[in-house]
């Protein structure tokens, strides 16, 4: 049998395919395509890469299982940063943190300055902490509800807060991505930071802009509402400024630079211990009896259940359930079936077929850069990890930016203004699955109000086809 590579035209078709299915399940489905059928949708879609594998590419079973182990194993610890996560979103609410936030939020910040302030709070946070997913996890909770009650649709809003997020994790010298694309490429850590500036600050200044016009066009809705909501989480949480405590906390560990799983592992332990001391009520409520044992109950079934706290108002209710560490069990599903996907791209080599026909496209600076963003994003789409795309695209076009006497810098900020960036509004990736998981919103929902992330690969194009600040290697 032919072992070599496939052709383009028999590597296009199961993406073709995937496409095709996930479109009709989002049709069929709407917001419970991830209940299920999204995960049958890429189930189906391997099935056939296999089959097509199989018989025109000489590649065997066993090829398809070991590409697969090896692509679920690359995501076991994504996977439990997203449990802990789950556990977060939970045992936040349940103490009083979150709450606490909306109902200090509300008072200080301006309904029209909302989208702006939301996006700039993201970005300093993720910043400090270098981590799109945690931002989005804590302060971007918070900030939903916020905006929910100030009457902005959960699209607009969580635009607001994944586009912030996304600048901070991006330009963080704490961020895991931000630090594998430069070691990736061989670019030192602050000259690829410094040299992201140049595509990454005009891109956040029209994304402020956006919002900023976007709030001031909003209707501030009725204050008496916002009142209202706020005596109401008052009579309900134990509202108190100790309890931001813990976020302070949190802000410390991560200063110090410790393993993401362990700070976030800590979150969930020092909220705990807040909801026992100013929560009780809530825990009580939670386990349906009194004592000490249903403390503990209370306490459990808010990390890892769903949960729902009786507030006398309808939208409140929503807003403070939570799904603890069983609601990403979901996400963990979709997860596993695309990195299966992904196996079966790889191991039928179909996968590297399509990467050298877009390789191939670069021909001068403008395509080639534009190139290297397509093969980013298109990764993003077959591997369903943006950590996969940094390092597949970085590998694939170093040879090529050397031959052409670029700097290295040139496709380390490339591989980050598009495979880091796009990887969030695609709804089977890691990203886009944890953050509509975290938000409780559809990643095909709030995907066109991230215009952090959509304006990043044109302008990281644009600014190569002028010409600015971009550099040949001295000879």
């Amino acid at each position: 049998m032919n072992r070599g590579l496939p052709s383009l035209w028999i590597s296009i078709v199961p993406l073709v395919v995937l496409v095709a299915l996930i479109s009709f399940v989002v049709v069929q489905f709407g917001d419970e395509a991830l209940a299920g059928a999204s995960q049958l949708a890429l189930i189906l879609a391997s099935a056939f890469c296999v089959g097509i594998g199989m018989m025109f590419c000489g590649v065997t079973f066993a090829d398809f299982e070991d590409a697969v182990t090896e692509k679920i194993s690359s995501v076991s610890q994504p996977i439990i940063i997203l449990l802990l996560i789950g556990a977060i979103s939970g045992v936040w609410m349940i103490s009083g943190i979150v709450p606490t936030m909306i109902y200090y939020g509300l008072q200080i910040l301006n309904p029209q300055w909302f989208l702006l302030t939301a996006c700039v709070i993201c970005a300093a946070v993720s910043v400090v902490t270098g981590s799109s997913w945690t931002t989005v996890a804590t302060i971007g909770v918070a900030l939903m509800g916020i905006g929910h009650t100030l009457g902005y649709s959960d699209g607009w809003v969580a635009g607001a807060v994944i586009s912030g997020a996304y600048f901070g994790d991006k330009v963080s010298p704490l961020s895991d991505t931000t630090v594998m694309a430069s070691a990736t490429v061989g670019t030192p850590l602050f000259t690829h930071i410094h040299y992201m500036m140049y595509t990454t600050v005009p891109t956040f200044c029209i994304t402020m802009l956006i919002f900023m016009v976007a709030g001031f066009m909003h209707d501030t809705g009725n204050t008496e509402t916002v009142t209202e909501i706020c005596d109401i989480m008052d009579k309900t949480f134990t509202i108190s400024p100790w309890l931001l405590i813990v976020p302070l906390l949190i802000g410390l560990l991560i200063a110090r630079r410790l393993p993401s799983m362990l700070i976030l592992f800590l979150a969930v332990i020092f909220a705990g211990i807040a909801a026992l001391i100013a929560q009780r009520d809530i825990l009580y409520q939670i386990a349906g009896d009194d004592g000490i044992a249903s403390l503990f109950r209370g306490l459990m079934i808010s990390i890892y259940d769903s949960t729902s706290v009786e507030t006398g108002e309808k939208t409140l209710n929503a807003l403070v359930a939570t799904r603890g560490m069983s609601g990403m069990m979901g996400t963990v599903w979709l997860i596993i079936c695309a990195m299966v996907f992904g196996g079966a791209m790889t191991a039928t080599r179909m996968l590297e077929s399509i990467m050298n026909a877009i390789k191939r496209m670069a021909h001068n600076r403008v395509t080639m850069v534009g190139s290297t963003a397509m093969t980013g994003i298109f990764l993003n789409l077959t591997t369903s990890d943006q950590y996969l795309s940094i390092m597949l695209t970085s590998s694939l076009y170093k040879d090529t930016y050397q031959r052409y006497g670029y700097e290295p810098r040139l496709l380390s900020r490339t591989c980050e203004d598009s495979a880091t960036v796009t990887s969030v509004l695609i709804p089977w990736t890691t990203c886009g699955m944890t953050q509509s998981t975290v938000l409780g919103i559809s990643t095909l929902a709030y995907a066109p109000y991230c215009f952090f992330n959509i304006i990043s690969p044109i302008t990281t194009v644009v600014i190569a086809a002028t010409g600015w600040k971009i550099f040949r290697k001295k000879k």
